[in-house]
C-alpha cells in the first residue's frame, strides 16, 4: 500500500516540494517555527495534511508569478456565491431596478477588460448609508448606496469598479483565505469552535470582515488595476484621484448597519492621489486614448432620488427608543449602548463590549416552539423556562447557558408573538457578569410593545435631489441659492466633490439633499 502511494506521488514530486517550501516560508514568517514557540509541533502534521491536498502552485493572473493558493477558480466562485448570500442577508439590497442595471452594466464592461475576463462579474447595491465598496472571490462586487451618493461621475464609478475588480483579478481575497487557513493550522484552531449562532454573532463583531481587509500593497495594486481597466474601457481614470481627494476630506466611518467605512477596509497607500494621476497619464499615452468618457450629467441624473443616510423605515432610534414603522413595534435601548441595525438583526452593544442584546425574527410560528428550537440548535443548558405575556402579547422567557471550550455565557431570551411573527431578544454576556446586566436585559425586553404613534410611523428618508445651477457662481453660493443651511454647507460641498469657492458654470447639475421625516 505504501509503495503504491509513493508511486502516485512521484510524478508530482516537484509540485509537492514547491508547496512544502511555500508553506514552510509562511510558517517561518509568521513566527510559528521559531525556537521556543510550541506551535512548531503542529507544522509536521499540517504539512502532511496539506501538501497532497492543496492545488498545485497557482500562477497569479496579474503578476504571472507562482503563489501558494488553497483555492481553485471553481472554489473561488463557490466561496463567492456562499458569501454573497450572507452579505445580502446581513445588509439587504437597495431596491432600484434602473440603478441596479446601470451599475451591473458598468461592472461587466470593466470585467471584460480585466485579467480575468472569463468571470461573470456581478455588482449589487447594498441598502446601507456607509461609504464603501468591496469585492469577494469569484466576481462578486458590492457598492453601498452611500458611496454612490458621494461619486460624481460615471468615470469615478468605473474607476472604483476597476479597483474592486482589480482585487478579484489579483486574487487578493483568495490569498487572504489561504493565509487564514494556514494560520489556523499553525495555531491548532478549529477544535475549540462551537456551532452556536449567538456566540458566533458576538465573535463576528470583530472578525466578520475577514475578506474585506487588504494590505497597502494590495491597495496600490488595485489602484493601478482600476486605472488600467477603466482607461481600457474608455473612461478618464484620472477621475479616481478626485474621488480619493473627496474621501480623504470626508474620512468615512461605519454606519448603524455595522459595515465599516472605506478606510477601514482599504488602507491608504502613501502618495495615493499623485500615483493615480501619474498612472492614468501613462496608460492614456500608452493606449493613445482620446475623448475619454466622464459622463457627469448622466451619472447624476441616474442617482436622482437616491436615499441619503439612514432609512428610518427600516428602523430608527429616537430618544433612546428603537422604532420600526413598517412592522409597528418599539422597545427602549439602554443609554449609551451602540445600535447596529441590519436587515437580519439588530445588535445592541454596551460601551465595554462585554454585553450584547440581539433582536431578530424567528421562522417559527409560536414563542414556545422558537424557544425549543433555540435550545436544541445551540445545545443550551436551560436554567429557567416559563410562559409569560409581554404587554399583552403571548411570550416565552428563557435563561440558559452556552459553553465553549474556554468560555461560559449566560443568555436571557424573550420570544414574543406579534402579528403572526415571533420576535426574539437574546441578552448575552459572560456568566460571571450576568447579574450586572440582568436588569438592563429585562428592561429592554419587557418594554417591547405595539407602535401606535402616527408621528413615529409616518416617516420618510432623506433623498439626493439633482438641481440645475441657474447662473455661474461659486459652489457655496450655488448651494445657498438652493436653500442649503449654513450648518449643512460643508457636508453638501463634500457631497459634490468640490470646495466652497470652486466656480460652477451655469446649467451645471448639483446635488442637494431633500429632507424626509
Amino acid at each position: 500500500m505504501s509503495f503504491l502511494i509513493f508511486v502516485a506521488i512521484i510524478p508530482n514530486l516537484k509540485g509537492v516540494y514547491q508547496r512544502a517550501h511555500m508553506v514552510y516560508n509562511y510558517f517561518y514568517r509568521e513566527g510559528v517555527m521559531k525556537k521556543g514557540n510550541i506551535r512548531w509541533m503542529m507544522v509536521p502534521f499540517s504539512l502532511i495534511c496539506f501538501l497532497f491536498f492543496i492545488p498545485s502552485c497557482a500562477v497569479n493572473p496579474v503578476t504571472g508569478k507562482q503563489e501558494l493558493m488553497l483555492l481553485s477558480e471553481r472554489d473561488e466562485i463557490s466561496l463567492g456565491r456562499e458569501t454573497d448570500v450572507e452579505i445580502v442577508k446581513q445588509y439587504g439590497i437597495y431596491e432600484d431596478p434602473k440603478l441596479a442595471a446601470y451599475v451591473k452594466e458598468i461592472a461587466q464592461r470593466i470585467g471584460k477588460v480585466s485579467h480575468r475576463s472569463q468571470l461573470a462579474y456581478d455588482c449589487k447595491i447594498l441598502d446601507v448609508s456607509v461609504i464603501n465598496a468591496f469585492a469577494v472571490p469569484g466576481g462578486y462586487v458590492y457598492f453601498t448606496r452611500g458611496i454612490l451618493g458621494v461619486l460624481n461621475s460615471e468615470a469615478e464609478l468605473a474607476a472604483v469598479m476597476g479597483h474592486e475588480i482589480g482585487h478579484i483579478a489579483a486574487r487578493h481575497s483568495a490569498q487572504q483565505y489561504s493565509k487564514a487557513q494556514l494560520a489556523q493550522l499553525g495555531l491548532g484552531v478549529g477544535s475549540i469552535f462551537i456551532d452556536s449562532p449567538i456566540v458566533t454573532s458576538l465573535a463576528q463583531l470583530g472578525v466578520g470582515m475577514l475578506f474585506l481587509r487588504f494590505s497597502r500593497d494590495n491597495e496600490r495594486e488595485a489602484d493601478d488595476l482600476g486605472v488600467e481597466y477603466s482607461n481600457k474601457a474608455g473612461y478618464d481614470a484620472a477621475q479616481l484621484a478626485g474621488f480619493f481627494e473627496t474621501l480623504e476630506r470626508i474620512n468615512p466611518g461605519s454606519d448603524r448597519s455595522g459595515l465599516p467605512g472605506w478606510f477601514s477596509t482599504h488602507p491608504n497607500p502613501e502618495n495615493r492621489i499623485s500615483a493615480v494621476r501619474i498612472k492614468a497619464k501613462e496608460w492614456q499615452e500608452k493606449l493613445n486614448l482620446k475623448d475619454l468618457r466622464v459622463n457627469r450629467d448622466g451619472f447624476l441624473k441616474t442617482i436622482d432620488g437616491l436615499i441619503y443616510g439612514d432609512d428610518p423605515r427600516q428602523g430608527y432610534v429616537a430618544d433612546d427608543v428603537f422604532y420600526h414603522p413598517v412592522l409597528r413595534f418599539q422597545f427602549p435601548v439602554p443609554v449609551k449602548w451602540k445600535v447596529n441595525n441590519k436587515p437580519s438583526q439588530v445588535q445592541i452593544i454596551n460601551e465595554g463590549g462585554d454585553a450584547l442584546i440581539l433582536f431578530l425574527i424567528s421562522s417559527e410560528t409560536s414563542s414556545r416552539e422558537a424557544a425549543r428550537t433555540f435550545v436544541s440548535k445551540n445545545n443550551a443548558s436551560v436554567i429557567r423556562s416559563e410562559t409569560i405575556r409581554v404587554n399583552g402579547l403571548p411570550s416565552h422567557r428563557l435563561v440558559s447557558d452556552l459553553r465553549t471550550q474556554s468560555e461560559a455565557y449566560r443568555v436571557m431570551s424573550y420570544f414574543i408573538e406579534k402579528d403572526r411573527k415571533v420576535y426574539i431578544f437574546h441578552g448575552l454576556t459572560h456568566m460571571s457578569r450576568f447579574q450586572n446586566y440582568r436588569g438592563t436585559f429585562e428592561s429592554t425586553m419587557e418594554q417591547f410593545k405595539e407602535l401606535t404613534d402616527l408621528r413615529k410611523i409616518d416617516v420618510r428618508p432623506d433623498r439626493i435631489k439633482i438641481q440645475n445651477a441657474r447662473a455661474s457662481d461659486t459652489l457655496e453660493n450655488t448651494l445657498r441659492s438652493f436653500g442649503v443651511p449654513k450648518e449643512k454647507m460643508k457636508e453638501m460641498v463634500l457631497l459634490n466633490g468640490g470646495v466652497p469657492d470652486q466656480m460652477v458654470p451655469a446649467n451645471s447639475l448639483i446635488k442637494v439633499v431633500e429632507k424626509g421625516r
